[in-house]
């Protein structure tokens, strides 16, 4: 198998000292077809799949069970914006048949039970080294073999190396000058402590305004005597509209789940749910477009970003749907000076990922 340039410059600091520390890994380390890196959504799949196929494999998970995401973003609030049914695993029909999702769009401690089922119905654990950080990586082209170091000390080497790590696998600190003199506590979303964290009668600072910050603000600002949000940019939040999933609703889902699945696969979100639009926003009356912008801000979601085939390509059709969510926006807040620091203006909708929440708006208009 070939391997990336870029990876090769990436992950060696010569070629030369890539071939020595190989070769002493022959000799020193366990020896499998396939090392994946990461016992997150997509490396349990490709633990699955590659033992399926009779490789063996190797994954290093840095954390302590499965879940990728959703075994680090513990925090207040945390929850998928994409619906539970089909954000799920379709490799195995009995699997999607017999887990039950209890809502529309599933919470971070469901999402981490299902990776629990997940890998104890297929035994993925015995594959799997937790706890376990790889440190270095380096590839032989003449031996065609990845050589992979821990910090735990363990040593692989396989043909194929797989970083299944994820975009949201590395928290981003904020570089605050005089951080590090600040006396109270600090969190952060992507790290969050397994027992939680008590805000009662505390004075809270939120750094973000992203998908995470519209989950969490409105929590803590449940608890806490006061809640200070800081924020570089303001972001477009449409309502989830979470809800629990009717056992009806979900049985005629799965009564469809093949279709379903093949749907998702030519659409441009890869969500059936949301379709494939055909029409642009001004084949259609002004009266039109408003009706179906008031449709989609009914039904939540992501579904304002595909009412109209071009809202993702022309400037104009998407200041027709931005313009309808900067109005609604304003008519949640009560503070026309608040409304103009949480309304976007300098981004089309859909240009940042769209957020999705629960009350994040209403919050702003409490006491505290």
């Amino acid at each position: 198998p070939s391997s990336p340039v870029y990876m090769r410059r990436a992950l060696s600091s010569s070629r030369a000292s890539g071939r020595a520390l190989a070769r002493r890994h022959f000799t020193t380390a366990s020896s499998d077809d396939v090392i994946v890196v990461g016992a997150g959504f997509a490396g349990m799949y490709a633990c699955h799949k590659f033992r399926s196929m009779g490789l063996s494999v190797r994954v290093f998970e840095r954390g302590s069970s499965v879940g990728g995401t959703w075994y680090w973003n513990r925090y207040p609030g945390a929850r998928c914006d994409l619906p539970s049914l089909e954000y799920s695993y379709s490799f195995d029909e009995a699997l999607q048949q017999d887990w039950e999702w209890s809502e529309v769009y599933p919470s971070q401690e469901e999402l981490e039970r299902y990776a629990n089922h997940v890998a104890d119905r297929f035994d993925l654990r015995r594959s799997i080294s937790f706890d376990t950080r790889v440190t270095s990586a380096t590839y032989d082209p003449d031996a065609c073999r990845w050589a992979v170091e821990t910090d735990s000390g363990a040593r692989a080497v396989a043909s194929h190396l797989i970083l299944a790590t994820g975009n949201l696998s590395t928290p981003q600190l904020p570089d605050i000058p005089g951080v590090e003199g600040f006396a109270g506590r600090t969190f952060h979303t992507g790290l969050w402590p397994s027992d939680g964290v008590d805000f009662s009668g505390r004075r809270v600072g939120v750094i973000g305004t992203g998908s995470s910050g519209v989950q969490v603000i409105p929590q803590v600002a449940r608890s806490a005597s006061h809640l200070t949000v800081f924020q570089r940019t303001a972001n477009y939040s449409i309502p989830a509209r979470n809800a629990p999933l009717e056992p009806e609703a979900q049985a005629a889902h799965k009564a469809r789940y093949g279709e379903i699945r093949q749907e998702a696969l030519v659409t441009p979100f890869g969500i059936a749910k949301y379709g494939s639009p055909s029409v642009s926003a001004f084949e259609v009356s002004d009266e039109e477009r408003q009706r179906t912008y008031e449709a989609c801000w009914e039904m939540g979601g992501q579904a304002m970003l595909f009412a109209y085939n071009d809202l993702l390509k022309c400037a104009d059709a998407n200041e027709t749907a931005a313009r309808f969510v900067r109005q609604r926006i304003r008519e949640k807040l009560v503070e026309p000076a608040v409304a103009d620091l949480l309304v976007p203006t300098d981004h089309p909708i859909g240009a940042k990922r769209l957020c999705l929440d629960t009350d994040y708006y209403e919050t702003y208009n409490r006491d505290n």
